[in-house]
C-alpha cells in the first residue's frame, strides 16, 4: 500500500488558542486535572481567580505552546495546568505580577507540593514546567531576569520498568488469541493491537492515533506520528501482520460506522478507540498470565525493547524503534538486560 497522506494540524483544537480570560478560567480546573505529573486524571484542584494580567499571561503562554511550539494537547494541558497553580500560589502571597516573581516564591510552591505528597517525581517535572514557563516570561520581556534559572530539581531515584519475560509476552498474546476464538470482532481487534504494541514498542497514543494508511502491509512497516510530531517508521513481523489482516479485513468491517474516518482500530461503538480501552485490554489481559506484572501499554513497550536488547540488537537501533530523542532515555533498558544476565549467571554458574 502506499503512503499518500501527510498528518499535519493534530492536537490543535480552537480551544487551544482560545485567549479570552473566561473561557481560560473556565478551563483552569480542567487543565490542573491533566497536569504534567501524571497521564491520567488523578484530581481535580479548585483555582481561585486569577489577576487579569496572570490570565492574560496564561492565555498568551498557552498560545505560545500550542501554536509556536506545536506541542500535543495533553501536553499543552499539562504545562498550562502547571503554571495556573503557580500563579495561583503566587497571588495566595501577595504577588499579583510576573515582575515580582523571585527564587523564593518558586521554591516555596515546590515546598507546597512536597506537603501535598508529592512524588519526587512529580515534583522534579513541576521544577521543569516552572523554569519553562519563567525562560517564557522572560523572553516575552514580562520580566527582567529569568529567575526560573537557578530553580534546582529534586533528585529522582531510577527505578527499572516492569516488563514481562519472553514466555510471559508469549503467554499474553496466545491468551488474547484463544479469547478471540468466539469469532467477535472485539476479540480479533484485541490481539492485533497486543501483537502490534509488542511487535513495535510504539507508545498507547501513537497506537489509538493510527489510520489504516498507516500501515504498509507490503513491506511490513508502520508510519508512527510520535512526541513533537516526530515523524518515524517501525517494522513489524509476521504475527502482527497476520493479526492486522484478520482484523481489517473481516473484524473492522463489521464494527465501522459512519464518522470513524480512517482510524485503524475502533471502540465498541464503531469509532476511533480511545486509550483508556487500550489500558483496560492489555490490564485484563494480563490478568490471565500467571505471574506476569500488572502494568499498562507502556509496560508492553518497555517489555519489547527490553527484548530487542536481549535479542542483540544495539541501542541505536533501538532508540530510533522508540523515537527517543535522547539516548540516554534508552540506556534504561541496559540495565534490565545487565539485571537478568547477572540472574542467569547466580543460577548457573558454580563459582557465582
Amino acid at each position: 500500500m502506499a503512503w499518500s497522506r501527510a498528518k499535519t494540524g493534530f492536537g490543535c483544537s480552537p480551544g487551544l488558542v482560545e485567549t479570552t480570560r473566561q473561557r481560560l478560567v473556565d478551563r483552569l480546573g480542567e487543565y490542573q486535572a491533566l497536569s504534567i505529573d501524571s497521564p491520567r486524571v488523578r484530581e481535580v484542584e479548585t483555582f481561585a481567580g486569577l489577576s487579569e494580567e496572570m490570565s492574560a499571561a496564561l492565555a498568551d503562554y498557552e498560545r505560545h505552546l500550542a501554536s509556536e511550539r506545536d506541542l500535543s494537547t495533553h501536553t499543552v494541558r499539562a504545562y498550562v495546568g502547571d503554571a495556573a497553580s503557580l500563579l495561583e500560589h503566587a497571588q495566595a502571597l501577595g504577588v499579583e505580577q510576573l515582575a515580582s516573581f523571585d527564587l523564593r516564591l518558586l521554591r516555596s510552591w515546590l515546598a507546597k507540593q512536597q506537603t501535598l505528597g508529592k512524588a519526587r517525581a512529580t515534583m522534579a517535572r513541576r521544577a521543569t514546567a516552572a523554569r519553562m514557563f519563567t525562560a517564557w516570561a522572560h523572553r516575552t520581556g514580562r520580566t527582567s531576569v529569568d529567575v526560573g534559572v537557578s530553580l534546582v530539581s529534586p533528585k529522582v531515584s531510577k527505578s527499572l520498568p516492569a516488563t514481562l519475560s519472553p514466555d510471559q509476552a508469549r503467554a499474553l498474546l496466545e491468551a488474547a488469541s484463544t479469547r478471540a476464538d468466539d469469532g467477535s470482532p472485539i476479540g480479533a481487534r484485541d490481539v492485533a493491537i497486543l501483537e502490534l504494541l509488542y511487535a513495535t514498542g510504539i507508545r498507547v497514543s501513537e497506537l489509538t492515533g493510527l489510520d489504516v494508511d498507516d500501515l504498509d502491509q507490503e513491506r511490513r512497516v508502520l508510519r508512527v506520528l510520535g512526541k513533537g510530531r516526530k515523524e518515524r517508521t517501525v517494522p513489524y513481523g509476521l504475527p502482527a501482520q497476520r493479526a492486522l489482516a484478520q482484523w481489517i479485513e473481516v473484524a473492522r468491517p463489521q464494527l465501522v460506522v459512519a464518522g470513524a474516518g480512517p482510524a485503524l482500530f475502533l471502540g465498541a461503538r464503531g469509532r476511533r478507540i480511545d486509550p483508556r480501552a487500550v489500558r483496560t485490554l492489555v490490564h485484563a489481559r494480563l490478568a490471565d498470565v500467571p505471574g506476569a506484572a500488572d502494568f499498562g501499554p507502556h509496560g508492553l513497550r518497555h517489555t519489547a525493547a527490553t527484548h530487542l536488547l536481549e535479542g542483540g540488537a544495539d541501542l541505536r537501533t533501538v532508540q530510533e524503534l522508540l523515537g527517543h530523542s535522547s539516548l540516554q532515555t534508552t540506556q534504561i533498558y541496559t540495565h534490565i538486560t545487565n539485571d537478568r544476565l547477572r540472574s542467569a549467571f547466580k543460577q548457573a554458574h558454580p563459582r557465582a
